[in-house]
């Protein structure tokens, strides 16, 4: 028996049969660790009771190593098979969008500092737009996808009962101590895990659908769960609005009346936000509302970065070189400025950040791929048939960070775990539209 063996691992059969395995297991782990490095980062479990936790200099070149190398192995495997789906990227919104981002970072206040943060952003989309090419078939997709979100609950819920001090906010925490008991999990802040709580939510409904019978329900339940103890309202809110709205978008029959549901209501959110900053009509609409559109103070943020755009409006200040710069940190106390604008790390929307960094014509350069391109490609996909629960699940999670990003700031930002989970959805529409899933 072991002579047989042996003859049929040495034979040409055998060996090739050895490569596929080999390679399969290659895939696997490359998918768990595409997802899992930018779900749980190289830091995980910050202490917020150190005060220098803000110096993660540290850990910046070993993540940039990380990505760069999953990045050029991903693209290594997945280059033969599935060149034309990379093709597709080379269109006219991401040469346009690709080309101002190099002139943004010739014209950034800090080119350095912008080109070494763009370069972990190239990283992160790279394997953003292979991850999704890696598993062989829609069946491989949905147990690798299980496998890594469930890992990443799993050490999310190890941290809160094993180490809660490191996973739970604190009243010693040196910021925000008033957010004691809210789980953050392997974040640094409650928004964050609440963000990623939600999304997985939207993951453990696909998988229900999929045929997942137990794999499915856990994951939900599990996000369900934890979304609920980071106490995040703003995540829990737009969970349930996003259920009902891609109800409505998927049962739409037209691109007009989607693109009205879509984006209404998003225009709607902006304009009674950072609208009422500008105008003094929203402003007296905004009052009058039995809730506080100022988000509690962000108005303060909202108008100097108003003011801001208004000096840079073409070019911006570069890729992620304004909150946190001298000019930020130098700015006039006599003109009003609320005192922790100065300290502020970012506007807490997207898209006010995204004037602020790339320029208006970045901004629209930026929306055309990220906010109306996917409504496009969904509305393609099921022109052509090809609606899927996969397809749903991208839908949903897009939905949901286009107007999350109306209430926090995450686009482009390179590693972060909401912007990847947002960009993976955004390319499998862009994938589903194009290619069959199933």
């Amino acid at each position: 028996m072991n002579r047989l063996s042996a003859l049929w691992i040495e034979s040409p059969i055998g060996l090739y049969v050895g490569r596929i395995e080999i390679a399969h297991i290659l895939r696997f782990a490359l998918f768990i660790a595409i997802f899992l490095l930018p779900w749980i980062s190289l830091q995980p479990f910050a202490n917020l009771g150190d005060a220098t936790i803000g110096d993660a200099a540290e850990g910046r070149g070993l993540t940039y190593a990380s990505f760069g190398f999953l990045a050029v192995l991903s693209l290594v495997l997945v280059m033969r098979r599935h060149a034309e789906a990379l093709r597709s990227f080379v269109s006219t919104p991401y040469i346009l969008f690709g080309s101002w981002i190099c002139i943004n970072l010739v014209m950034s206040r800090d080119p350095g500092a912008s080109t070494q943060r763009f370069v972990l952003t190239a990283c992160v989309f790279v394997v953003a737009a292979t991850v999704l090419l890696l598993p062989a078939t829609a069946r491989e997709l949905n147990r690798w996808l299980g496998a890594a979100v469930l890992s990443f609950l799993a050490v999310c819920y190890l941290g809160v009962m094993v180490a809660p001090g490191f996973s739970i906010h604190q009243a010693t925490d040196v910021a925000e101590y008033h957010l004691a008991g809210d789980w953050r999990g392997v974040f640094d802040h409650k928004n964050t895990a609440s963000a990623v709580m939600a999304m997985l939510v939207f993951v453990g409904i696909y998988l229900m659908r999929s045929g997942a019978v137990l794999v499915g329900p856990l994951v939900t339940a599990l996000a369900v769960v934890f979304l609920f103890f980071t106490r995040g309202k703003s995540a829990t809110a737009l969970v349930i609005l996003i259920l009902v709205l891609a109800e409505l978008v998927a049962a739409a029959r037209t691109f007009r009346v989607r693109a009205v549901l879509c984006y209404a209501p998003l225009i709607v959110l902006n304009l009674l936000s950072i609208g009422t900053v500008v105008s003094p009509t929203l402003s007296a609409i905004g009052r009058s509302l039995p809730f506080d559109t100022s988000f509690t103070g962000r108005d303060e943020v909202w108008k100097f970065a108003f003011a801001s755009i208004a000096q840079r409006p073409i070019f911006g200040y570069g890729y992620f070189a304004f909150w946190g710069s001298d000019f930020v940190r130098d700015a006039d106390p006599g003109e009003s400025i609320h005192e922790w604008v100065v300290i502020a790390s970012h506007s807490h929307n997207g898209y006010l950040d995204s004037a602020l960094t790339l320029g208006i014509p970045g901004l629209l350069f930026m929306m055309a791929i990220l906010v109306v391109a996917p409504l496009r490609d969904y509305d393609l996909a099921e022109a052509r048939g090809q609606g899927t629960p996969l397809g749903k699940m991208f839908l949903r999670i897009w939905l949901f960070g286009i107007y999350l990003a109306s209430l926090e700031s995450f686009f482009l930002d390179r590693a972060d775990p909401v912007w990847f989970t947002f960009l993976v959805s955004v390319i499998g529409l862009h994938y589903v539209s194009r290619f069959r899933t199933a």
